[in-house]
C-alpha cells in the first residue's frame, strides 16, 4: 500500500517540495559547517557586489538557496511561504512554469539588488562604500515575493488570515501593501537594516514581467488558467 499521499511531503506538488527540501538542506549544512568548521558558504555562493574580487555570475542563482546560518526563521518563514502559496501556484501552473518564474524572479531580485548597489556607491562617503562593496545578499526571499505578487494577480480576491491583524485581508490589497512597505524601506535606507529591500521588489517586478508575458502568449495560443 502506498501511504505517500497521507503524508506531509505527499500533500505537496513536486517542485515546491524540492524547492523546500534543498533549501532546508544547505541551511542545515551552512549552520554544520560554520560552526563546526568555521566554513562559510556564502562566501562562495552568496550574491556579492558585482565590482567585487569574489562575485560570479552563478552566484545570481546559488544566493536564492542560502539562508543566515544563525537564523532559522529566516529560512523558516521563507519556505512557509514557499509551502502556502507556491504549491498553488504549481498546481495551476504545473511544475515547469513554477520552477521556470521561480528561478527567473530570484535572478531578477538579485539583478536589481545590484542595480540599487551600484546607484548607491556612486552617491555614498567611503566608509559606507566599502560596507555595500563588501555585502553578500542570500535567502529566497526575492522568489518568495515573485510567489506572493503572482498568488495576489491570480487569486485576488483571496481571504489571507494574517498575524496579528483579528480580519481577512484580500490577496491583491496584502501584496499592494507589503510591496509599499517594502519601498518605504528601502528607500528610508535605515542604519542598521540590512534587510535586501530591492531585492524583494525585484522579485515583484520581474514577477509581474513574466506573468503579464505569459498572459499574453496564452491569449495568443488560446490556453487559459
Amino acid at each position: 500500500m502506498d501511504n505517500s499521499r497521507n503524508s506531509f511531503a505527499g500533500v505537496l506538488p513536486m517542485v515546491t517540495k524540492n524547492i523546500i527540501i534543498i533549501n532546508v538542506i544547505i541551511w542545515l549544512a551552512q549552520f554544520v559547517l560554520i560552526n563546526r568548521f568555521g566554513i562559510d558558504l556564502s562566501q562562495w555562493l552568496g550574491l556579492h557586489f558585482v565590482k567585487s574580487d569574489y562575485f560570479h555570475i552563478y552566484q545570481l542563482v546559488t544566493y536564492m538557496f542560502l539562508h543566515d546560518p544563525y537564523s532559522f526563521s529566516h529560512v523558516f518563514f521563507n519556505m512557509f511561504a514557499v509551502f502556502m502559496f507556491g504549491r498553488t501556484l504549481e498546481q495551476v501552473w504545473g511544475p515547469k512554469r513554477f520552477l521556470t518564474y521561480y528561478l527567473v524572479t530570484g535572478i531578477g531580485a538579485g539583478l536589481i539588488q545590484m542595480i540599487v548597489l551600484l546607484l548607491r556607491v556612486q552617491a555614498v562617503v567611503p566608509v559606507e562604500m566599502f560596507s555595500m562593496v563588501n555585502s553578500v545578499t542570500v535567502g529566497a526571499s526575492g522568489a518568495v515575493f515573485g510567489v506572493l505578487l503572482a498568488f495576489g494577480m491570480l487569486f485576488p480576491n483571496s481571504q489571507l488570515f494574517i498575524i496579528p491583524f483579528p480580519f481577512p485581508i484580500k490577496a491583491k490589497w496584502f501584496v499592494i501593501g507589503y510591496g509599499l512597505l517594502e519601498l518605504f524601506f528601502g528607500v528610508a535606507n535605515r542604519t542598521g537594516d540590512n534587510v535586501a529591500h530591492f531585492a524583494h521588489l525585484g522579485g515583484m517586478l520581474f514577477g509581474i514581467f513574466m506573468i503579464l508575458y505569459w498572459k499574453r502568449k496564452d491569449m495568443k495560443y488560446g490556453r487559459f488558467y
